[in-house]
């Protein structure tokens, strides 16, 4: 994990870790999670370059697997994935829905990963879909639903 911000505290990237650790174990996936934390300008400017739009936005998903041919789809639980997560817009969710901005980046992580699980949030019901998942996720790993609803209760990083 990096951090381009410095606004992470090395015990928060720590404890980052180790729950994106638990989410995957939790989904059933291994291999390579990098996460990346950006500022809004860079974050416009990766949205921009990958996606062709120039606002910010929370988190952009790179799945660097490659596909094998003949093999139809790639593996679903052996993931190469890089994520980068936006420290800015992070802070701006987490001070609207009134918990600590480590659980918010937590859930852009989380986001990720089951993106490259095969998850999607184009259309309404994928977007339900794979938002109710972190949901049911962070709750397995101790954090609490975060994405739906009003915060709740968590084992947030102490300050």
């Amino acid at each position: 994990m990096r951090d381009e911000t410095g606004q992470v505290a090395g015990q928060a990237l720590a404890w980052l870790a180790q729950k994106w650790h638990a989410a995957a174990v939790e989904l059933g996936v291994t291999g390579v999670l990098a996460v990346r934390l950006v500022g809004d300008a860079k974050m416009c400017e990766l949205h921009q370059r990958h996606c062709q739009d120039e606002m910010t936005t929370d988190v952009l998903t790179f799945d660097l697997r490659q596909p094998v041919p003949g093999a139809g789809n790639p593996l679903r639980l052996v993931i190469e994935t890089d994520v980068i997560v936006c420290v800015d817009e992070a802070q701006r969710q987490a001070a609207a829905r009134g918990y600590s901005v480590e659980r918010e980046i937590l859930l852009y992580g989380v986001h990720g990963i089951l993106h490259c699980c095969g998850f999607d949030d184009h259309s309404d019901d994928d977007f339900a879909a794979m938002h109710a998942r972190e949901d049911e996720v962070l709750v397995a790993i101790g954090v609490g639903p975060t994405f739906a609803g009003p915060a709740q209760p968590t084992q947030d990083v102490s300050r």
